[in-house]
């Protein structure tokens, strides 16, 4: 047994810290992938960095069919320290999975006193592939983040829960503290929502307050959490509902989903223990699983129940395995959000009380049969060095778009999300003639795929190909993309028509775009162009003003001070060259236009 002193509980939460960020340091040069654009590179408010606006933006935005205000934050703030530089952003969730680490590790010891066993679980959720996803991947700051409150809240209720308490005033304060930690953690990503359900675990074991409470005492206890827990779910299905993330029940029926939701269990079971074959996105079964599949799982999950149950004098068991089911229940799929079948990432959490689970039962077994301390310690760095060298290889595919979809697809197969990203990498990588194949792929698995569609119309717009590409953008319209996508889509469509001479389906396009998105600059200028084309200088003033308020744009300015030029505004088209100057020097025809005016000003 590992002494509990303090010199070696911190010298241990050392070692996992320093551990941990080693193993990770690979990921602080990868770049942004997937969703990171929507997430920091391509969102209007979050690359302003932390302001005013921006924060006011977070607390009220349903964006990403979510509502996580403290992860907009962080990534604003991230921003504002790194820049658009991946390097930084990388480094942030790294450090937050470090601490998530350490915190596990203090309180498990605390909790049971069992310093040995809690420093293996937290090992292994330091090394664990199935974390790869939340760490590695930037628009997963809402799990790490969430996890780190999550801890915060489990370490008030041991505080809250220790006794006797001395004055009433102290025992609300210390709950209060609960409820803050458990907003806060909600408030980085819904997720959290199961922790009224886990305290109950933790009353049973390690805290063992039951029998002394009785379970309806302990139940009444958790009322306010779960109003809270109930005020997130509403807020949470109606941003994933005005995103259109929810799934139809005709598109996937509930017995669909509940048959899905069973045999992701075993899923979860199996790539805890060997974790093989992981990508990015595992495409929803549908009507193709088979019915014997889900029966062998479901017969699994009552018998690996029924064990436990029957084994509940040594709590940790059934505690670790209703963690394990109980955590899981917002994201196994009975309520459908997106059409994956399941996510590495959702596993972050659960994981825990698995890994409890053969930690305690290893420990036991070892002693039983007189296993020397060296023999575990040499079995479990074996375990967990196994783990490090699989997050390490995982890590590189996180690399970047092209790396990791690639990747999707060997391990996947029919994937049509990972085709649509493969060909939008090949793109980014200027290869079209290879991108055109995966996107078409896409479509062809999943022909309501709107990014697909986006994607290969704005490839085929960059071909000339303006046919093509208008019949992909209207069927990008057609499937319902979300508010940014459909809002891009019409930008394009925009610039479509007006290569085509159709200059009021441009205007009306410009103006459809800029209803679903006032900052999308682009069509702001578009429109502004036609406008000034057709003399109408006053509105084309106004939108290239607008503008350039959205973002730095040397274009933007360009037109203002064009505009204002002719109306004769010399003074004010003066000012907005030289701010034009400023960001880009040799812009144009700037500079002579600015000595011209500087002349007839004289």
């Amino acid at each position: 047994m590992v002494p509990n002193s303090p010199i070696t509980v911190r010298l241990i939460g050392l070692l996992l810290f320093l551990g941990t960020i080693t193993l990770y340091y690979p990921a602080l040069q990868n770049g942004f992938v997937y969703d990171d654009p929507a997430y920091v590179t391509s969102n209007f408010y979050v690359k302003q960095g932390l302001t005013s606006h921006g924060l006011a933006w977070a607390f009220t935005s349903t964006a990403e069919a979510n509502w996580h205000p403290l992860t907009w934050i962080s990534h604003m703030l991230d921003v504002q320290l790194f820049g658009l530089r991946p390097m930084g952003h990388h480094a942030q969730s790294v450090f937050w999975h470090a601490i998530n680490v350490v915190l596990l590790f203090l309180l498990l010891a605390k909790a049971t006193g069992f310093v040995g066993r809690s420093a293996f679980v937290a090992g292994l959720f330091a090394v664990h592939p199935l974390n790869v996803e939340s760490v590695a991947w930037v628009a997963e700051r809402k799990t790490v983040l969430c996890t780190f409150f999550f801890l915060l809240a489990l370490s008030a209720y041991g505080w809250y829960a220790k006794r006797p308490w001395t004055k009433t005033k102290t025992r609300t304060s210390r709950y209060l503290l609960v409820a803050l930690f458990f907003a806060l953690a909600l408030m980085a990503k819904p997720m959290a929502i199961t922790l009224p359900f886990a305290l109950l675990l933790l009353d049973f074991w390690p805290l063992r307050r039951y029998p002394e409470m009785t379970l309806s005492e302990l139940a009444l206890e958790k009322i306010p959490l779960l109003a809270l827990s109930a005020a997130s779910a509403a807020i949470t299905l109606y941003a994933q509902r005005v995103g259109g993330a929810v799934g139809s029940t005709a598109a996937l029926p509930l017995a669909m989903r509940l048959k899905n939701a069973t045999y992701s269990y075993l899923i979860y079971l199996e790539k805890s223990i060997w974790p093989a074959h992981l990508a990015v996105f595992y495409p929803h079964p549908e009507a193709s699983l088979a019915s014997w599949k889900v029966l062998i799982a479901a017969a699994v999950l009552i018998l690996i129940t029924s064990i436990f149950w029957h084994f509940r004098e040594r709590r940790y068991l059934l505690v670790g395995w209703l963690w394990f089911l109980g955590t899981l229940v917002p994201v196994i799929g009975v309520v459908q959000v997106g059409r994956q079948a399941w996510a590495d990432r959702y596993a972050y959490l659960p994981l825990w009380g698995l890994f409890v689970i053969g930690v305690w039962l290893f420990s036991e077994g070892a002693s039983r049969i007189s296993l020397s301390r060296e023999a575990q310690v040499a079995i479990g760095l074996a375990v967990l060095l196994g783990y490090s060298v699989t997050t390490h290889i995982e890590v590189e595919y996180w690399r970047d778009g092209y790396t990791l979809f690639t990747r999707a697809l060997q391990v996947t197969g029919k994937n049509p999300i990972a085709e649509a990203n493969l060909g939008s990498a090949l793109m980014d990588m200027r290869r079209p003639d290879l991108a055109a194949e995966h996107l078409e792929r896409a479509i062809q698995l999943m022909p309501t795929d709107t990014t697909a569609h986006y994607d290969l119309g704005t490839l085929l717009h960059q071909q000339d190909k303006l046919g093509e590409a208008q019949k992909e953008y209207q069927l990008a319209l057609k499937y319902g993309p979300d508010q940014q996508e459909a809002a891009q889509t019409h930008n394009n469509l925009g610039v479509l028509f007006n290569q085509l001479g159709r200059r009021d389906d441009a205007v009306a396009e410009f103006t459809k775009a800029i209803a679903l998105n006032p900052n999308e600059q682009n069509s702001l200028i578009g429109r502004g162009l036609i406008e000034r084309n057709e003399g109408k200088l006053d509105a084309a003033l106004q939108d290239f003003s607008r503008a350039a308020q959205v973002a730095p744009s040397p274009l933007a300015l360009y037109w203002q001070g064009r505009v204002l030029e002719e109306k004769g505004q010399l003074s004010a088209a003066a000012a907005v060259y030289r701010a034009l100057l400023k960001l880009e020097p040799n812009f144009a025809d700037t500079q002579t236009r600015l000595e011209n005016i500087g002349r007839a000003l004289e």
